[in-house]
């Protein structure tokens, strides 16, 4: 969806059009459960902020400023939420949480020696990102997961771009060290992969 067929359904939706707003749903809904999934490592929590996400989005459609990106202003707004609900709720990962991803063709033994392996390697992921830093964790899943430009980072969580930089290689080198202390990567270098692969691999699991 490019930037003119965006704000013609943003003015659809704003005049009361169900379907223009389904359509936002939609188009950002995995997106940002995912996000706020791998921030808060509770699907209960995600799932609670992605609702009310969207609601406030879309009542105040009309305060919502052409010039920057919808999914932008979205996930600002999610982001103030999740900092509010973890005043309430304590990280905690859930080993259940990306569900299970059988895909790929083969024999059903190989299929099965596949999920097992993938399962675990979610599993070693997202229990390795709750123990990076707040700060680290979500860099990380904006850069590697949403593929979101450092510019966009830095605007997005108030930071300078060398702030965000820092914090992208320093939580690099943290997770690759988890990584490593669990056996889940032969070598350091094998570990970055990781982090996009399997990210990405939870939000396909949600498709």
């Amino acid at each position: 969806m490019n930037r003119q067929e965006e704000a013609k359904l943003i003015a659809k939706a704003a005049a009361g059009d169900a379907r223009a707003a389904e359509t936002f749903i939609r188009a950002h809904q995995q997106s940002l459960y995912a996000y706020l999934l791998r921030l808060s490592g509770r699907p209960d929590v995600a799932e609670d902020i992605v609702q009310e996400a969207f609601v406030r989005v879309l009542t105040n459609l009309h305060r919502f400023d052409s010039r920057f990106r919808f999914s932008t202003w979205l996930f600002t707004i999610a982001r103030r939420l999740y900092v509010n609900a973890c005043q309430k709720h304590k990280p905690a990962y859930d080993s259940d949480l990306v569900g299970s991803c059988h895909g790929g063709t083969g024999r059903p033994e190989n299929a099965v020696m596949r999920s097992e392996a993938t399962g675990l390697a979610k599993d070693a992921l997202g229990k390795a990102l709750q123990e990076l830093s707040p700060q680290q964790r979500e860099i990380l899943v904006l850069f590697h997961q949403l593929d979101w430009p450092i510019s966009l980072i830095a605007q997005h969580v108030g930071m300078p771009e060398g702030t965000v930089k820092s914090h992208l290689h320093r939580g690099r080198k943290a997770l690759k060290k988890i990584l490593d202390g669990e056996g889940c990567v032969e070598t350091p270098e094998q570990a970055e992969p990781a982090i996009t692969t399997h990210s990405r691999i939870a939000m396909e699991v949600r498709g």
